[in-house]
């Protein structure tokens, strides 16, 4: 029976039509004798020869009637009030031509015989379509996903209809928390409270629940998520408004819950004439432009509209990725803007201020550093030469090319370090503070230091990590069941370093309120449960994805900070303050570059080691020199100096 059913449905559109034609033939064949049997309650009618006649005018009157009002265009799915007027004109019309051809063959009928007969269309030509239409209806949801939506408002509305029409989901239920929406039915679909949520998913089989809140804060959100976690169910959220107005997503496109949710960290609109100080009408210039921080700039950069913006960058891809995403962005806005795109290394101090000077830059981000821990104790030379030297450089280029403002992007790492990578950050930072101490004697550029945590999405962040295992099946890994870190967007970092670049006076250190720290293995079990899956350990051996430590790597710490002391100020904005900590005067900082130079050149680890704890970086570290190919070295000169005796060639002297 099934088969058929289907073989109907699946039919050519006029063969479907036609099939229908002959149905409602039947339907309205049917409907006359019915009302003429059940008025006079009797079969005589069947025997009366003029009777037949009217039926024989009549049928062919109600199909073109029906025909001609569209009916069977009308697709029996997708049925609206426009089909059922189409019905109901119809009857209406095939109950007048009854009464008029019954006056005209003289044929006489019972007066409340038409309306028997109206009635009895009706309920067979419009009862007919409802029911195929509940039979598809019912069809079609046994093969789609059960979801629940959370939130009744217009978007959980909207989301429910344009679902409805899909071939994916059927939306059972919502879920809101408004008490006078509970209880009630908005298009069919019945609105529970929070607490009915474990029975739904439980009754009727839920795969997803979608999270309809576009317009809602992120603190909200992250409130919801908090009460949706330990379902162990995956939750997809729809984009925001203003993605789908500007064209940008769909209402029906669902995404992965954002990390930003479960942060619950709002972002503050920035302050237009800080954006605006540094960039509006002048040269800019952005160094490392193609990273991840950098490339964050360059969009917040040019919505700033810049006479010229300058991509500094030592990696072709990258500049090639940043300088074609802007192009097109410059062309669909119609902006005037020139871009630069320089490859470059910022060790090269002649490369980089020929540039600055040419160009005529006013304002320099300085963004291009080696920013992953583990590959910088591996490569502590370069680490020196790129995060040090090339920072210096760059300010002394600024200097001499009159740049109006010099921003380092600088990190958390950077304080009390425990590797050289942050080492080698708070020695940049030193740098530019000795550098700023000659403002207005040898040089007028304003040199700052904006210093935060890690921002979401990054090329290091772990959240890309987390997402790829979980998709792969497990284990999650992180190195520490304890680690801690700060988090932040990249489009707030970028904001936020563009606005403490505006505040700068000269060696000033920035530090970006990131909020709360987070516990690396709670964001882990958050993404894993949101992704509808249980955690996989010692007391639940039948979870799907286990998470693993696998040790903190070298020069890992388990906690960050951003502050070395606790002499902090306030600024003109909430989420950036500054900080009042060591100096050394540039005389200083010169003997520890040229000492520094001397040992990258030799290739001098110990000696950087003891340069790096003799400066004031509150350097600490927790593992010995890791630099590989220092230890290969080692390794082999100690193989040499234990080779056997016999194995050696010795002269002796007669």
């Amino acid at each position: 029976m099934d088969k058929i059913i289907d073989s109907i449905f699946n039919a050519p559109r006029s063969k479907k039509r036609a099939i229908t034609l002959v149905v409602d033939s039947l339907f309205v064949f049917s409907a006359f004798w019915l009302a003429l049997v059940v008025r006079l309650d009797s079969l005589t009618p069947l025997y009366v020869l003029e009777y037949w006649f009217v039926l024989g005018l009549l049928l062919p009157t109600s199909l073109i009637a029906f025909v001609n009002l569209g009916l069977y265009r009308a697709v029996l799915r997708y049925m609206n009030a426009q089909a059922l007027w189409a019905i109901v004109i119809g009857t209406l019309i095939a109950t007048v031509a009854l009464v008029i051809f019954s006056f005209f063959l003289g044929v006489m009928m019972p007066r409340s015989m038409p309306f028997i007969f109206a009635w009895l269309c009706l309920l067979t030509v419009g009862g007919s379509r409802i029911v195929v239409r509940a039979m598809i209806g019912k069809m079609s949801t046994s093969h789609k996903e059960q979801v629940i939506i959370y939130g009744a408002g217009s978007s959980g509305r909207q989301l429910a209809t344009a679902l409805e029409a899909g071939p994916e989901y059927h939306v059972r239920a919502f879920i809101d928390d408004d008490v006078t929406k509970q209880g009630s039915i908005i298009q069919g679909v019945p609105v529970h409270a929070f607490n009915d949520i474990h029975t739904l998913i439980n009754k009727r089989s839920i795969s997803k629940i979608l999270l309809a809140m576009p317009s809602e804060s992120r603190s909200r959100r992250k409130e919801v998520l908090a009460l949706l976690e330990p379902l162990a169910i995956q939750i997809l959220s729809i984009p925001g408004m203003a993605d789908i107005v500007e064209g940008n997503a769909k209402l029906s496109e669902f995404r992965e819950v954002e990390i930003e949710d479960l942060l619950g960290r709002d972002s503050v609109e920035p302050k237009p004439e800080l954006m605006a100080a540094n960039i509006t009408n002048k040269v800019v210039m952005v160094t490392g432009a193609g990273g991840s921080i950098g490339s964050e700039l360059c969009r917040q950069i040019i919505k700033q509209q810049p006479k010229k913006l300058i991509l500094f960058e030592v990696n072709e891809f990258g500049l090639y990725s940043i300088e074609k995403e802007l192009c097109e962005y410059i062309q669909a806005n119609e902006l005037s803007i020139e871009l630069v795109p320089i490859m470059g290394s910022v060790q090269r101090i002649n490369r980089i201020e020929t540039v600055m000077i040419t160009f005529g830059v006013h304002t320099v981000y300085h963004a291009a550093a080696y920013k992953h821990v583990p590959l910088v104790e591996h490569n502590v030379v370069e680490g020196v030469r790129n995060n040090v030297f090339g920072t210096y450089y760059a300010a002394k280029a600024a200097m001499n090319a009159k740049v109006e403002t010099f921003v380092l992007i600088s990190t958390d790492k950077a304080v009390r370090p425990t590797n050289v990578m942050g080492a080698t950050k708070r020695m940049a930072e030193l740098c530019l503070q000795g550098l700023a101490q000659n403002k207005g004697k040898q040089h007028n550029t304003r040199f700052c230091m904006v210093r935060f945590g890690n921002v979401l999405g990054s090329s290091g962040s772990v959240v890309p990590l987390f997402r790829r295992q979980i998709k792969e099946g497990g284990p999650i890994t992180l190195t520490h069941q304890d680690i801690t870190r700060f988090f932040m967007t990249i489009p707030e970092a970028a904001q936020l370093v563009i606005q403490a670049g505006a505040m700068g006076k000269g060696g000033d250190v920035f530090v970006l309120d990131m909020g709360e720290p987070v516990k690396i293995k709670d964001l882990a079990t958050k993404m894993i449960r949101l992704s509808g899956f249980e955690i996989k350990s010692n007391a639940n051996p039948h979870g799907d994805i286990a998470i693993e430590c696998t040790g903190l790597r070298p020069g890992e710490k388990l906690y960050e900070e951003l502050l070395i002391g606790d002499n902090v100020g306030e600024t003109c904005h909430e989420r950036i303050m500054t900080a009042n900590e060591v100096m050394l005067p540039l005389a200083e900082i010169n003997v520890f570059l040229e000492a520094f130079d001397i040992a990258c050149h030799n290739f001098d680890h110990e000696t950087i080691r003891q340069l790096l704890l003799d400066a004031p970086t509150g350097f600490n570290p927790t593992d010995g020199i890791c630099d590989l190919v220092w230890n290969a070295k080692q390794s082999k000169e100690e193989l040499s100096t234990n080779e056997p005796l016999e194995n050696k060639v010795v002269n002796f002297k007669s």
